[in-house]
This record gives C-alpha cells, sequence and structure tokens, in this order.
C-alpha cells in the first residue's frame, strides 16, 4: 500500500475524526485549568481560538458520523474537510497574531469585543468558557520555557498541514484492481 492510498483510507476512517475530537477537547480542558485553576485569564484572541477549537470539534463529530454513510452523505465528508481546514487556517491565522502580539512583531488592536453578531451571544451565556477577561499582550508558558502562543502556533500549522494532506487524499480516485 503506498501512502497515498494509507492517507485516503484514514481518510475515511472515523478514528481520524475522532483524535480531532479527543484533541480539541483536550486543548479546551487545558485552557480551562489555566483560567480557573492556574488564574491566567483569556484575552479576545484567545477565546476566538477558543470558539475555532469547539466548531473543530463540531464538524469532526459531522465527519466521524459521515465516515462509512451512503454516497448521499458524500458531500457531508467532502465539506466536513474543506471546513476543518477553513478552521484549520484561521486558527493558524489567530495563533499567529497571539504569537505577534506576544512577541510584539505585530501591533494590534485588543480589545474585549469578540466582534460577533448580537444575536450569537456566546460570552452571555457561557461566561465560565467565553468571557474576555484580559487584553492581549502575554500567555502563560507551558513547559520547558513554551509559551501557550507559541504551541498553539506549531499545533495549528500541523493541523492545517494535515487536513489539507488528507483531503487531497480523500478526493484522488481509489485504484481499481486489475
Amino acid at each position: 500500500m503506498n501512502s497515498i492510498e494509507y492517507l485516503r483510507k484514514i481518510s475515511h476512517n472515523p478514528w481520524y475524526w475522532r483524535s480531532y475530537i479527543l484533541g480539541g477537547l483536550a486543548l479546551l480542558i487545558t485552557a480551562l485549568v489555566f483560567q480557573h485553576i492556574l488564574d491566567e485569564l483569556p484575552c479576545v484572541v484567545c477565546i476566538q481560538i477558543r470558539l475555532l477549537i469547539t466548531l473543530l470539534i463540531l464538524v469532526a463529530i459531522i465527519g466521524s458520523l459521515s465516515c462509512n454513510a451512503s454516497r448521499k452523505v458524500g458531500a457531508i465528508s467532502v465539506f466536513s474537510h474543506l471546513s476543518t481546514i477553513a478552521i484549520a487556517a484561521v486558527l493558524t491565522e489567530r495563533s499567529y497574531l497571539l504569537l505577534g502580539t506576544e512577541r510584539g512583531f505585530i501591533f494590534a488592536a485588543c480589545g474585549f469585543d469578540l466582534g460577533l453578531p448580537a444575536w450569537f451571544a456566546i460570552e452571555k451565556w457561557l461566561p465560565w468558557f467565553y468571557r474576555i477577561e484580559t487584553s492581549c499582550g502575554y500567555t502563560p508558558e507551558l513547559i520547558f520555557g513554551i509559551t501557550m502562543a507559541e504551541a498553539l502556533m506549531v499545533m495549528s500549522v500541523f493541523l492545517l498541514l494535515i487536513s489539507v494532506t488528507v483531503f487531497l487524499a480523500f478526493i484522488v480516485p481509489a485504484k481499481t484492481k486489475r
């Protein structure tokens, strides 16, 4: 089995999507531990990243459910793969903004407004999870001197590369045996 066939097999496997679900949940739990136990308050970009990770989990649930579905539901699989790529791209951009703000090579206005429409007031519905509590400029150290912004940057680029690679393998037609 060559690498394209192996990646194609992964793209149809529910565990591909479940790994995104588990990874996303681990990231959100880590964020909550830092916020509520270690008292590291989230900024607007941190909350936007939480929203993106939550969206990634929801898309991964849909992708997992559509893995072994009929051909009619194949469009849902394509939607899930493309949505994952889009989320990973925006997550990479937000992580870069956070890292740049922390390191001082990006000067951005970082207020207390998520920029969401009034009908989607998630910061009011789940304030313990999505409320902005501080301005941008600093992220806590995780381990070995690596800050949260640095780790997010690496993870989001990795997510983008994996998502694009698996999607490309997903759309390649399967080889027929002769």
